[in-house]
């Protein structure tokens, strides 16, 4: 199974270029791709548009995305805007899926 990892860091701002990023890099090859949201304590309007857009490319080329290390916050709010059932969730120190 192909992969493509990606780390997100920082708040605000810095999330929605990092996942932008991500987007690009999803190609049909891969099978799966990682999202490490674990150093991210909030999401503004502008990271959720761009998770979104990452969710949507990926969901094109029929790549499953898994963000691990979501914090309670983070899911509340992906929960809210009904993106939480686009993405699988791993939690950052197990790896077991949440949901």
């Amino acid at each position: 199974m192909a992969m493509i990892a990606v780390w997100v860091k920082g708040e605000g701002q810095g999330v929605a270029p990092a996942l932008r990023e991500a987007a690009e890099k999803v190609e049909s090859s891969a099978d799966e791709l990682v999202v490490d949201l674990a150093a991210v304590r909030r999401i503004d309007v502008e990271g959720l548009r761009a998770m979104e857009g990452l969710v949507s490319v990926a969901e094109e080329k029929r790549v499953k995305v898994v963000l691990r290390g979501v914090n309670v916050e983070i899911y509340k709010v992906l929960k809210l805007t009904k993106l939480a059932p686009r993405f699988s969730f791993e939690s950052g120190d197990s790896g077991r899926e949440r949901s």
